[in-house]
């Protein structure tokens, strides 16, 4: 029998669950009317345009006329700017997984993984 009370009495918080999630739904959509109109009372009093509020598509940009650069620094660059990345480079070793190496700079560890497995650098090569 105390399965049977215990079934019952958790149909029942079910039930209450669903009515107060029922009833906060209800009240959210209320207020969340009641701060909507509020919002548009504000933006129509300050004349509030959707730019204002951040919600636009920024427009073009207007360039400004060239600043007269300070002795020392180069024309043309801001101070801070950082130059565009190094352009990348053809692959010239691989190990046939997708892992490649141009054969510039430090070595990865796949390649020097496969020297010491005994392959030569000549059998890591692309074939083109």
């Amino acid at each position: 029998m105390a399965t049977k009370k215990l079934g019952s009495s958790l149909q029942s918080i079910n039930a209450q669950i669903a009515a107060l999630q029922a009833k906060a739904e209800a009240i959210r959509k209320q207020e969340v009317g009641e701060v909507v109109a509020k919002i548009k009372d504000a933006i129509a009093h300050y004349g509030l345009t959707a730019a204002d509020l951040g919600l636009s598509a920024p427009g073009p940009k207007v360039s400004k006329a060239p600043k007269a650069a300070k002795p020392g620094r180069k024309p043309g660059r801001k101070p801070g700017a950082k130059t565009a990345g190094k352009p990348a480079r053809a692959a010239k070793y691989t190990d046939g997984q997708g892992r490649t190496w141009s054969g510039i700079g430090k070595r990865p560890d796949w390649f020097k993984a496969a020297l010491a497995a005994g392959k030569t650098a000549d059998e890591l090569l692309v074939k083109a």
